[in-house]
């Protein structure tokens, strides 16, 4: 199989190559976007994968530049005969051996384990409240978790939507694409902080809503379980659980249909523990009666919204630089302070007027947000950690020198956790380096089309994903979640 994966997105689509052996050598034919201008040199990376292969990876990966002469037609020498040229799922590895219901099954699975990473902890606290503010009254909590549900399941099908449109138009993107857009993590540091804020008691929601909207709200209590349900997908986002990658690294080479089923049945998964416990008899009994306590609660869970906050800040200060961080700063005291009068003032009048102001300050602030930045490492990283180069990589273990590579990136809070837990703790370091292993660091923080294109050919479509590139042998991936044992384990393979 050959494919080729241009750096220019929106330029050919990835589907279409069409292989081609000639009387000289082989020919590729691919097919431009509609629209799409032909750039003055094309360049981009090849990959070449199928049984043989000299590459412990299955592939052999060459970066590409060439110079573009535009002509009407380019026809194909005389005797050219097809070739079949699979899609890369066929021969992408782990997933690749997946079928549709076993990859529904690790969705589903990897759905409720979701609801443990640690980018879910936040939205638990809204559904926590949610929880302990239901009566008894059965048909309104069956409603409320159905609400949960749907928002949960639609939101993950409307992420998967707008991934699968994407990727059908020629851009390089994976799970999680929406939060390597900085402008994305601004307004959700927004969003988290107006939710925080709101858990402290500073204002009420209802509030700040035109009238009418306020009394539909009212009448609809199942609104805001709904839009619990889509913060909860928005917040696991930059997460992929255990069971998931090979569940998302199948469902991205499918049929729209068979793809969004997989999504589905990731949202499904997350919303099951959540709709088992709320619906589970008894169990709400034993909680106190509704009191002091509940108020305390409430302020308390705030704590988890600002501590998301300080995170998607930082995020967006790798990606925009300070000054990005600096403005989105600006923006939330603009925004507390728009939140504190209209609760002071309780004029519903002034309201539309703080809302425009609020607006010009966040578009004053926005291009600031929007304009990526280059993230420097730290000098200890940087001396330990070396940044990913396919070529490189495979050069290494063509000498016979074992590579780690790890696929991360700064909105990815498991990918996090597992760096300062394991990966640069000093015991598994000096495992590492006992094993003589080259590291190798993958930053999907902005969108690379080389490190999507790696990610394909592992069978993944998401971070964090863990590598161990080993001479003479198939590459070794690792669990999202990692421990020192495994990490020991791995190198023991070498």
């Amino acid at each position: 199989m050959l494919q080729v994966f241009p750096y220019a997105e929106q330029l050919v689509e990835p589907a279409r190559h069409e292989l081609y052996r000639t009387p000289s050598g082989y020919a590729l034919r691919m097919r431009l976007q509609d629209n799409a201008k032909l750039p003055a040199v094309f360049d981009g990376i090849a990959v070449v994968q199928g049984t043989g292969s000299p590459s412990p990876w299955g592939a052999v990966n060459v970066e590409f530049a060439a110079p573009v002469s535009a002509v009407a037609a380019i026809a194909l020498p005389a005797g050219a005969q097809r070739i079949d040229n699979p899609a890369p799922a066929q021969l992408a590895g782990g997933s690749a051996a997946l079928g549709l219901w076993a990859a529904v099954l690790l969705a589903l699975v990897g759905g409720m384990v979701l609801n443990l990473m640690p980018c879910v902890f936040p939205v638990l606290s809204i559904k926590l409240i949610g929880l302990a503010q239901q009566g008894s009254d059965k048909l309104a909590l069956r409603a409320h978790v159905l609400a949960y549900s749907a928002g949960v399941v639609l939101s993950f099908v409307a992420l998967a939507a707008v991934l699968l449109g994407l990727r059908a138009a020629g851009s390089a993107v994976g799970w999680g694409f929406q939060l390597q857009e900085p402008g994305v993590v601004f307004v959700l540091a927004l969003l988290f902080f107006a939710i925080g804020l709101n858990l402290m008691g500073a204002f009420e929601f209802g509030n700040l809503l035109p009238q009418g909207l306020a009394g539909w709200r009212a009448q609809n209590p199942s609104a805001d379980a709904f839009a619990t349900g889509v913060l909860a997908v928005v917040a696991a986002s930059p997460c992929t659980a255990p069971f998931m990658g090979a569940a998302l690294g199948f469902a991205i080479t499918q049929s729209a249909p068979q793809a969004l089923g997989v999504f589905a049945a990731l949202g499904v998964g997350m919303a099951l523990p959540y709709a088992v416990l709320a619906l589970a008899p008894g169990w709400r009994e034993r909680l106190p009666r509704p009191g002091a306590w509940m108020l305390r609660l409430k302020q308390g869970l705030a704590f988890p919204m600002f501590a998301t906050v300080v995170w998607l800040i930082w995020v967006l200060g790798l990606q925009a630089g300070i000054d990005g961080a600096a403005k989105a700063l600006l923006a939330l005291v603009g925004l507390g302070f728009a939140i504190w009068l209209s609760s002071v003032l309780r004029r519903r009048a002034v309201v539309g007027g703080l809302t425009l102001a609020a607006a010009v300050l966040l578009a004053w602030s926005w291009p600031a947000a929007m304009s990526p930045a280059e993230a420097a490492p730290s000098k200890t990283e940087a001396t330990v950690w070396q940044p990913y180069n396919a070529a490189a990589a495979q050069a290494l273990v063509d000498q016979g020198k074992p590579v780690f590579v790890d696929f991360t990136a700064a909105w990815c809070v498991s990918c996090q956790v597992n760096k300062r837990l394991v990966l640069n703790t000093a015991a598994t370091q000096a495992d590492f380096s006992a094993a003589k292993v080259t590291l190798m660091r993958a930053d999907w923080t902005l969108r690379d089309a080389e490190i999507t294109a790696a990610l394909a050919r592992l069978g993944r479509n998401g971070v964090p994903v863990y590598v161990l590139m080993r001479p003479g042998q198939s590459p070794l991936l690792l669990p999202e979640v990692l421990t020192a044992g495994l990490v020991r384990e791995a190198l023991a393979s070498l």
